[in-house]
């Protein structure tokens, strides 16, 4: 990194890149940005993914560079600052358990990591035989949580509704252009939100994520990290009546650090993970993931968002929850009740799920050498006799070993091996909380290594998202100006014809409101695509269909067009970005 590193770090953070400078895509909010590091791996091979996605993982522990001021990172003094403040609000909260809540929302992959992180905090209070002092909001409720729902996303009064229910708020929402960092912290009574003195915004920017705009990955995981270190570091300082100092806050980073570098000393197994899942998905087949406890929450997280970022079906990457969770959900038996799409237990993948295994699908179990490993052993022996393509993510604390009659079910096993904590208090829970992050960091790259392979990524764009909130509807528009190097109205224009086919575009539905574009895209297949062929090809609709259909990959169809003989420059080949404003 250029210039002078302010603290000791773990693992080498790659140089501030080409997307910090001035001028770079400047007519793009950062979360829309691209990341010059993956702008070539929709042509890598897995191996080569796996090396890519590290690297853009590891951009998260970069220091602020002193040339460059207008990203904040972990690091930066005014994100410790503004880390330390927050902590002081936690305190006041946790130190009144009785009639205070902290609540912790968001929308999609916010609102999952909400919900996490709810279990979690509650988990640890129940240790310390403290009642429950944390609950979670998603948009769209719980169903949400299991099964992509994007639409809830666009209803910020749905959201104040929930909010005004709460006792006491501290409240996390993952909107706005900041790609994945928590765009308010806010500390609020109820009935006042963003209006109370005690409010506070903390501006933290965010990176390019190595896929553009799949803030469910690096941003993610960079909210994980934030909100777990200035959540324990508040219930560690309210336990021990001590200071919040700086320091503690750097070791406990420092930790996630480690684990960055502990979870990629895997990567060659891990890209082997990678190309299984994609043969599964390019022969039609499926990948389902089967976590015990909260590595089961994670797997249901990526499951679920692989269906808007890859346009992907319900089943191509599924997770599944492996353990109790009658004390998790906030209304579990609405979630039941809205049927098969939304199983997410192991009775759901015994009964519906393994009769239909077949040899062409990859199945992933989690788990830890704490779990039940009597348990995880039953399952994969009723696995193993449906399908040979089945792996194992185990982590263990040094001195833990696998039983080799459990080890021998799987071709091969990922074992993530973490030293001992000796931490008073933390120890225990940041562990766990490093656990999740690996396991994150590993299911994010395997689905979308596997998504790559398959050809649903264009340069480092997710070409056949689903079209399915205002925000995705708005990137819709904006990739196909990147592309084509046509007017925003123009690509408006042949996206609602997509979007209607087979109907003619009236003049009434162009003034239609965007809402309403929403509500039929949603369940169409293939929108950005066709309409990618439509503006390059001057093809119809239908025409555009039927060589998506034909052609072996979204990609190599999409690829072959901008390279077409003949074809107008329109925005470059290989740096779409040029023409992107």
């Amino acid at each position: 990194m250029r210039g002078t590193k302010k603290y000791f770090h773990v693992i080498d953070t790659p140089d501030p890149g080409k997307w910090e400078l001035a001028g770079y895509e400047a007519a793009l909010p950062i979360t829309e940005k691209s990341n010059p590091i993956t702008r070539e791996i929709d042509k890598a091979d897995a191996t080569q993914i796996v090396q890519l996605l590290k690297d853009c993982d590891a951009e998260i522990f970069q220091e602020e560079d002193e040339a460059l001021v207008n990203y904040k990172r972990l690091y930066s003094d005014s994100v410790l600052k503004t880390m330390m403040d927050i902590i002081g609000k936690v305190q006041e909260v946790l130190k009144e358990p009785d009639n205070t809540l902290i609540v912790l929302s968001g929308g999609g992959a916010s609102g999952r990591l909400a919900f996490l992180m709810a279990v979690s905090f509650n988990k640890l209070l129940k240790g310390l035989g403290q009642p429950p002092q944390y609950t979670y909001m998603i948009a769209g409720g719980d169903r949400s949580l299991v099964a992509s729902h994007e639409g809830p996303e666009d209803s910020a009064l749905l959201g104040i509704e929930d909010l005004n229910k709460a006792l006491y708020v501290l409240a996390w929402f993952m909107t706005g252009p900041l790609c994945g960092w928590p765009a308010g912290l806010l500390h609020e009574q109820p009935g006042h939100l963003c209006s109370s003195a005690g409010g506070i915004q903390p501006s933290l920017n965010g990176q390019p994520e190595g896929i553009t705009g799949s803030s469910r990955m690096k941003g993610g995981s960079a909210t994980k990290v934030l909100l777990e270190t200035l959540l324990l570091t508040a219930h560690k300082t309210v336990s021990k009546d001590s200071e919040i100092s700086e320091r503690c806050l750097l070791e406990i980073l420092r930790t996630y650090e480690r684990a960055h570098k502990v979870t990629y000393s895997q990567s060659k197994k891990i890209a082997a993970l990678v190309k299984q899942a994609g043969t599964s998905l390019q022969k039609k087949a499926y990948v389902y993931l089967v976590g015990w406890h909260t590595l089961g929450i994670i797997a249901i997280m990526d499951g679920a968002e692989c269906i808007p970022t890859f346009g992907a079906d319900i089943n191509d990457v599924r997770g599944f929850l492996i353990g109790d969770h009658s004390e998790m959900f906030n209304r579990e038996a609405d979630l039941i009740a809205q049927g098969p799409k939304f199983a997410f237990s192991e009775e759901d993948f015994v009964k519906t799920i393994l009769p239909s295994l077949t040899d062409l699908d990859t199945v992933l179990f989690l788990f830890t050498v704490d779990d039940d490993l009597v348990e995880v052993e039953k399952l994969a022996v009723q696995v193993k006799e449906r399908t040979s393509n089945m792996q194992a993510l185990c982590h263990a604390t040094v001195g833990q070993y696998l039983p080799a009659s459990l080890k021998k079910l799987f071709p091969s096993v990922i074992s993530i091996m973490w030293p001992i904590l000796f931490l008073e208090y933390e120890g225990n829970f940041i562990q766990r909380f490093q656990r999740e992050l690996s396991t994150k960091w590993i299911l994010n790259t395997v689905s979308t290594g596997a998504h790559v392979l398959k050809g649903k990524i264009l340069r480092n764009y997710m070409v056949d998202m689903k079209v399915s909130n205002s925000k995705l509807f708005g990137r819709a528009v904006s990739m196909l100006q990147r592309f084509t190097g046509h007017s925003q109205a123009k690509c408006l224009e042949v996206l609602l014809q997509v979007i209607y086919d087979p109907e003619p575009l009236s003049e009434e539905v162009r003034a239609a409101e965007v809402s309403k574009h929403i509500a039929v895209a949603t369940d169409k297949t293939k929108v950005v695509p066709t309409a990618l062929l439509c503006l390059l090809r001057n093809y119809s609709v239908q025409e555009a269909r039927s060589r998506l259909e034909a052609a072996t990959s979204i990609r190599g169809a999409l690829d072959a067009a901008l390279n077409a003989p003949g074809r107008k420059r329109g925005a470059s080949k290989s740096d779409p970005e040029e023409n992107s404003t």
